[in-house]
């Protein structure tokens, strides 16, 4: 598998913070990569994060890294290659820890398709 930076998913991020106005995540400690060469049946994007050890190990804050898959991602629609986004940023909690939000949570925010339309309407408007 190959990484490369993806400055456009970045900008496409930026643009997601500003339209709907999510205070907890810090776009600058996002590093947006492309991935080619996945075996990945299903995944179009992937989320990672920066456990709590690691970022003591390595005397940093915070940071996630947003990988989209290019064999599936690149050939969407811009409306559906936004709402991969948006799913993939609903993983990140509101304490921006370095952590991962499960897509069904115990009293949280529950990641699904239906979410997930609700904040791209929301984006849309």
């Amino acid at each position: 598998m190959e990484f490369k930076p993806a400055p456009d998913v970045k900008t496409r991020l930026l643009a997601i913070q500003k339209k709907l106005q999510i205070p907890h995540i810090n776009i600058h400690r996002i590093v947006c990569f492309r991935s080619t060469g996945s075996r990945s049946r299903r995944a179009q994007a992937r989320i990672w994060s920066f456990p709590r050890i690691w970022q003591m190990a390595l005397n940093q804050p915070p940071h996630y890294c947003l990988e989209v898959l290019s064999e599936k991602f690149d050939s969407l629609k811009e409306d559906d290659k936004i709402k991969v986004l948006i799913h993939e940023l609903m993983h990140i909690p509101k304490t921006f820890s370095g952590a991962l939000l499960p897509h069904r949570g115990r009293g949280r925010v529950v990641i699904n398709h239906q979410s997930v339309k609700q904040l791209f309407k929301k984006y849309k408007a």
